[in-house]
């Protein structure tokens, strides 16, 4: 798994962004969809916001997702093991990288028929502690007609797009690289999060 990691951060440092289809596996996704269906029939998804604390709006014209939030306890075992990945994925980058992080926030997010998330950058102006964004993909037989691209913009010159496939896990820096979500043509599933320092 070292070596995945280390593609990763070899991406980041050559193109902005780093990638990997081999760190979550096809019995993962299987699990997170589990997980991710019964959160969802019980009712824990909400619309998600733009913004922080008192100035939050939920904005369809500019995201379109529904998100519900990993809690810290009482997680299935599929999700435990996602963690596991992150947490090891966090201390290597710490052991190479001596970044300093210290822990990952995660949420799920749907994005139903029609939604997107305009261009933007995943840290709030008052908060710096969002240091790398890290996306799992959980859709199945995802095809470029289905929409939900990733579309991150590395700088002026270079537009680079991602297909949204099952167990492909994205990781790029939260303050540095913009992206936007493209239009999904059928329901769009991940497990979104950020690696934080203090």
């Amino acid at each position: 798994m070292e070596s995945e990691f280390e593609k990763i951060i070899d991406g980041i440092l050559t193109q902005g962004y780093g990638f990997s289809d081999a760190i979550v596996t096809p019995d993962d996704v299987l699990a997170l969809n589990e997980a991710f269906d019964f959160r969802k029939s019980t009712g824990q998804f909400a619309s998600a916001a733009v913004g922080q604390q008192a100035g939050k709006q939920v904005l369809t014209e500019i995201r379109g997702d529904q998100i519900c939030w990993l809690p810290e306890e009482g997680i299935f075992p599929g999700e435990a093991l996602y963690v596991s990945k992150i947490q090891a994925l966090i201390e290597y980058f710490n052991r190479t990288c001596f970044l300093g992080l210290q822990d990952a926030e995660l949420h799920y997010a749907e994005y139903p028929v029609g939604a997107f998330y305009k261009r933007h950058l995943d840290r709030f102006r008052t908060d710096s502690r969002r240091k790398l964004s890290v996306i799992c993909y959980l859709n199945q037989q995802w095809e470029p007609t289905d929409g939900g691209q990733l579309i991150l913009f590395p700088n002026p010159a270079r537009i680079e797009s991602i297909l949204p496939l099952g167990g492909r896990l994205v990781c790029f820096e939260s303050d540095v690289l913009e992206h936007e979500v493209l239009q999904a043509q059928r329901p769009r599933r991940s497990l979104t999060g950020w690696l934080r320092t203090r």
